[in-house]
């Protein structure tokens, strides 16, 4: 397993010379705006922090996940496709396992951690706004 990953992050940051390399900025870039989106809608709910909501209420679990994967779901899927035409383009072949990775750090790790933080900072200046 230990060098599956070596593997993927070799090729991974390979893949910043290659064909199709403005997705490795125009993909996380996409997945931070639906975060701040989302996170926006989050803070006029009332909801709390998307990730640590996500751990620590399972009451809320369903809903944030389905809020989630409703918010980034395109973007995970352009990424994923978007990597197996570079797989095909530059190696002639397919690794399914690394496509899966490469559009779930490209897109679902850039807002999961975004998410709740824009959520706290929207709440942050609402609060500010309305005590001045």
């Amino acid at each position: 397993m230990g060098s599956f990953f070596s593997t993927f992050w070799t090729d991974f940051i390979g893949r910043y010379d290659g064909p199709l390399h403005f997705r490795l900025f125009a993909q996380p870039l996409m997945a931070i705006l639906f975060a701040v989106r989302d996170g926006r809608r989050d803070a006029r709910e009332g909801r709390g922090a998307y990730l640590w909501s996500l751990v620590s209420d399972p009451a809320q679990r369903s809903y944030l996940l389905k809020s989630g994967w409703k918010g980034i779901s395109k973007v995970f899927v352009l990424a994923f496709v978007l990597d197996v035409v570079y797989q095909f383009v530059e190696w002639h072949g397919l690794k399914p396992l690394q496509a899966l990775l490469t559009a779930t750090v490209l897109a679902v790790i850039p807002y999961v951690l975004l998410r709740g933080p824009i959520n706290r900072l929207m709440r942050i200046s609402r609060t500010r706004r309305s005590v001045v």
